[in-house]
């Protein structure tokens, strides 16, 4: 099985806040490609370097699960490029892990 977190910023890099609609757009998104999600909606804060410039972030992570690894990456990838688009980001961070379940 395997499991998924997509690192979604809160803001816009001019600073405005991303809509609350492009986030229901997102979960909808999810469930209709996946039987079902969770969602952090607790903001976490990102925090990387490039060069000599630091930057932070606020976040919030959806996370699902799905037994389709190739078929998940597929649907994943397209998400990916479609919220770089939508939430103007440089990158959208996706986190891929092998799991369990007991």
């Amino acid at each position: 099985m395997k499991e998924y977190d997509i690192f979604v910023p809160l803001y816009y890099n001019n600073g405005a806040p991303i809509e609350s609609l492009k986030f229901q757009d997102l979960q909808e998104y999810l469930l209709r490609h996946f039987d079902g999600l969770t969602y952090f909606p607790q903001p976490n804060k990102g925090i990387w370097r490039m060069g000599n410039v630091m930057f932070h972030d606020d976040i919030v992570i959806y996370r699902v699960l799905t037994g389709s690894g190739k078929k998940a990456k597929r649907i994943l990838l397209r998400l990916k490029e479609r919220l770089r688009r939508s939430l103007q980001q440089e990158e959208i961070l996706i986190v891929t892990r092998n799991v369990g379940v007991l």
